[in-house]
């Protein structure tokens, strides 16, 4: 399928309401043939990898996770191509297996015959043409098959400010090396254009976005369900998650990640060089998108970064005490903690040595972790948009 026309990009937009295995599957057909045709994404016989967005071992209602509709909607379409379907992520979250049976897809998976990737092992892969990252470690079921369709799910995103096409490849990096990436690359510029070097290395072949129910707020884990009633469909990915943003009224140009992806060659964010096929953006569009705060901003100075960039913090009230928070903090040793060993109250933040990745925030199982906007932070904000 080629997602150019004189340079121009295609990202479809199908309108369905609710995740009713009948509707969802025409959406996902009518979207394939207004972008052209599966018969120009894949070949019979083909190993065609589904990388859905499995953040963590949540059930399907809490819409953390690449809705099971979508998947078996993709899946059943390669199938009757001839394509060899298999499927994988890498959660932040405890292990695959879990996250895909939380998440509804496990039982898809197995009515279906689709097979389980090997995720938990990775191989070190040069990529001389990176812009700035020139090595990463895949997981073998990615390097194991002959292409990749990507299944993010719309979202916000703490650090990013929303998570979809770009960001879903992050889980094709196993485990806890995710986590090395954050520490390495601590400002947003470098971590984007990270994400951006692994999908020029990656090259899915297409996009399909769990629109349906989206993810508002306190994203990608804690936030609040809000029907968009949408699947996205598109071999642009920077194209498909600027779409996104319009339909939320956030503007393309803002976000740091599609700002990289366009001046790196991923794709394109200019709506002048995007045709919107199928139904109208505007019928779609929800103002009342509830956005996150403004975290994307790449600062050097450590005591600026401190003062200005938003801050984790605790919410006591919420917080269960479990302790994830601390074993995802990719920092060590690790900047929040209990309190003098005190696990009876939440645990407490070392700010001067935090280097807002929001590992913590984006891991919480009980959205009992919100980023604050420092005084300064909120003082200088007219100048930081």
């Amino acid at each position: 399928m080629d997602d150019s026309n004189n340079g121009r990009a295609k990202v479809a937009l199908v309108k369905c309401e609710d995740y009713d295995n009948h509707r969802v599957q025409q959406a996902v057909e009518r979207g394939l043939l207004l972008l052209g045709g599966l018969s120009s994404v894949v070949r019979p016989g083909e190993r065609i990898l589904l990388k859905p967005n499995l953040l963590a071992p949540d059930p399907p209602e809490k819409c953390v996770t690449t809705h099971p509709a979508i998947f078996r909607a993709v899946a059943e379409t390669l199938q009757r191509a001839g394509v060899v379907v298999s499927f994988g992520d890498s959660p932040a979250v405890g292990s695959t297996a879990r996250a895909a049976r939380r998440a509804g897809l496990a039982a898809v998976a197995n009515e279906l015959g689709v097979s389980w990737a090997e995720f938990g092992q990775g191989e070190e892969v040069v990529f001389a043409d990176g812009l700035q990252n020139k090595r990463f470690v895949i997981a073998k079921g990615v390097l194991e098959s002959d292409g990749i369709i990507s299944l993010p799910k719309l979202k916000t995103h703490g650090l990013t400010t929303m998570t979809g096409s770009i960001k879903n490849q992050f889980g094709c990096i196993p485990g806890l090396l995710k986590g090395e990436f954050h520490v390495k690359l601590p400002e947003v510029d470098q971590f984007t254009r990270m994400l951006v070097d692994l999908n020029l290395f990656l090259k899915p072949r297409l996009y399909v976005m769990d629109g349906i129910m989206a993810m508002e707020g306190n994203g990608p884990r804690g936030g609040k369900p809000l029907q968009m009633g949408a699947v996205l469909l598109s071999t642009d990915p920077v194209a498909l998650d600027a779409t996104v943003c319009r339909l939320v009224n956030l503007p393309p140009e803002d976000v740091p990640l599609l700002r990289n992806a366009q001046q790196m060659g991923l794709g394109t964010y200019l709506l002048e060089n995007i045709d919107l096929l199928g139904d109208q953006l505007d019928a779609l569009r929800r103002s009342d998108f509830h956005k996150p705060h403004k975290a994307s901003i790449s600062i050097r100075n450590p005591w600026l970064r401190n003062h200005i960039v938003p801050k984790p913090a605790i919410n006591p009230h919420r917080c269960i005490r479990c302790g994830i928070c601390i074993e995802g903090c990719p920092v060590q040793p690790a900047v929040v903690d209990w309190y003098q060993e005190d696990k009876t109250k939440p645990p407490v933040y070392d700010y001067s040595r935090c280097i807002r990745c929001y590992c913590c925030q984006e891991m919480c199982p009980e959205a009992a972790i919100d980023l604050q906007v420092p005084l300064l932070g909120k003082v200088l904000a007219p100048l930081l948009r």
